[in-house]
């Protein structure tokens, strides 16, 4: 893999970044992804890009209905959560043609090699590999044209993500390479950080928490009540041993790891913080505490989603508008490739 190295003055600092409309958004969703993109926004001079990625979603069959159901639920969110359309670009990837595009280009310009050693695929597919979907082999290549088209320098992801990015780095590298063009392409640089960057599930603190796992009680979705979420924290997984005065003493305790760290988040403070105020309380003290935390953070996001959700013409209204000052990003840059590449394109 490449080495990691600054962007270059010749690139316009801009951060991409997507999540996909698949299930319910959760907490992990929230404190890891959009509570960041939020305050990337206000970066003084990096332009912010946040995609739906709804072509990665097809990678697994989705109802059609339902997939059009959740974008628009994945805006509100975006929208609720804080992200401002005047100073981000929002839309859903599937109205920019230029991520289909060079989703092409760069699955022939990546490796079989480096794709056998994405480990996300494995772990997606199980043993039901030859099953699966060649989308969701290919998924690094598109991903890697996600951030390409726009010509990103920064890259928010998670610890899961990052061999991904790593990839399209490569790929990125290789183009320049290839066709002797140094710089074409930035290689982008992963954000990754944050007071909660890898939120856990909440009946098991050694797996992230995650939209698709069988069991509704293993996370917090955005879209829960009040009285769903206290009933949620209340029977997460713990263990008998009170909180420990530091960090060092969460050692070999995943869950209260957890609860620790998605109180520091939802409250703004560190997990020594946290620590600091609890230390020698059990969960029995712990835990309606942080319910109240999470219910007085999310209740208001949530109430806003909803209002959003009930006028589904301003959410596409929104989206096309992004997607059109997307296009106008991108366009150009296809236009190069397109020339690099080769490819005979008529002038008229």
């Amino acid at each position: 893999m490449t080495e990691a190295a600054a962007p270059t003055a010749t690139h316009t600092p801009r951060i991409f970044s997507g999540v996909q409309p698949t299930g319910a958004l959760t907490l992990g969703n929230y404190l890891g992804a959009l509570k960041r993109f939020v305050e990337m926004q206000d970066n003084a001079g990096m332009e912010t890009i946040y995609c739906i990625v709804d072509l990665h979603a097809i990678t697994l069959w989705q109802e059609p209905e339902s997939l059009r159901q959740a974008i628009r639920a994945v805006a509100a969110a975006y929208l609720a959560s804080g992200l401002d359309p005047k100073k981000s670009i929002i839309f859903n990837q599937s109205q920019v043609s230029a991520h289909a595009e060079l989703g092409w280009v760069c699955s022939c310009v990546v490796r079989l090699g480096w794709l056998n050693r994405m480990t996300q695929f494995k772990d997606k597919a199980g043993k039901h590999a030859e099953a699966a979907s060649g989308g969701l082999y290919m998924y690094p290549a598109l991903m890697a044209a996600d951030i390409l088209a726009y010509r990103a320098t920064h890259v928010p992801v998670g610890e899961d993500q990052k061999q991904h990015l790593e990839l399209a780095r490569d790929i990125a590298a290789k183009f320049n390479n290839d066709f002797n063009v140094p710089d074409f392409f930035p290689l982008p640089e992963p954000m990754i950080g944050g007071p909660a960057p890898r939120v856990m599930s909440l009946r098991d603190g050694t797996k992230k928490m995650s939209k698709s796992d069988p069991s509704d009680m293993s996370r917090i979705n955005l879209t829960d009540d009040a009285d769903t979420i206290a009933a949620k924290i209340r029977k997460a997984k713990t263990d008998p041993e009170p909180l420990p005065e530091t960090l060092e003493g969460l050692e070999g305790r995943p869950e209260a790891r957890n609860l620790v760290g998605i109180m520091a988040a939802l409250t703004d403070r560190t997990a020594e913080d946290v620590l600091a105020e609890f230390a020698g309380q059990g969960f029995g003290a712990f835990k309606p505490r942080l319910a109240e935390a999470a219910v007085a953070h999310l209740s208001p996001l949530t109430a806003e989603m909803n209002r959003l959700l009930a006028d589904p013409a301003e959410i596409d209204r929104v989206l096309g508008d992004g997607a059109e000052r997307a296009d106008a990003i991108a366009r150009p840059i296809m236009a190069e490739v397109f020339d690099v590449v080769g490819f005979l394109r008529s002038r008229g």
